[in-house]
């Protein structure tokens, strides 16, 4: 089992930024590949970006690339979503998931084993 905690949510005014955290706990943090997702409210949960066991890859949604960076610190067993140039299209519940599979597709979040409970983010106009 892994136990995932978000924080770091929050209102910000469009232009702004923010930093999720998502602190794990259980198994072996590097085992898994860290996902963000995020859903809006009458809205499927959509993919944000994802990082490797490693963190020496990442993908992002075509929404937040260039905005968003993930990264993640597995001596601290925490992965990171940087959120710049905030708009209110990003106002979401914002969730960190964590992945056991190896290969393409992690961008889908069936491929997810784990996920936290979620953190707000509003971005107002």
């Amino acid at each position: 089992q892994v136990q995932l905690a978000e924080s770091g949510g929050g209102l910000v005014q469009a232009g702004g930024s923010l930093r999720l955290s998502c602190a794990a706990s259980g198994r072996t943090f590097s085992d898994y590949v860290m996902g963000w997702f995020r859903q809006a409210p009458g809205k499927e949960r959509e993919f944000v970006a994802l990082i490797s066991r490693t963190g020496g890859g990442t993908y992002y949604a075509d929404s937040v690339k260039g905005r968003f960076t993930i990264s993640r610190d597995n001596a601290k067993n925490t992965v990171y979503l940087q959120m710049n140039s905030l708009k209110p299209d990003d106002t979401a519940v914002y969730y960190c998931a964590a992945s056991s599979r190896i290969g393409v597709g992690l961008a889908d979040a069936l491929q997810y084993d784990y996920w936290g409970q979620g953190t707000q983010v509003t971005v107002s106009s």
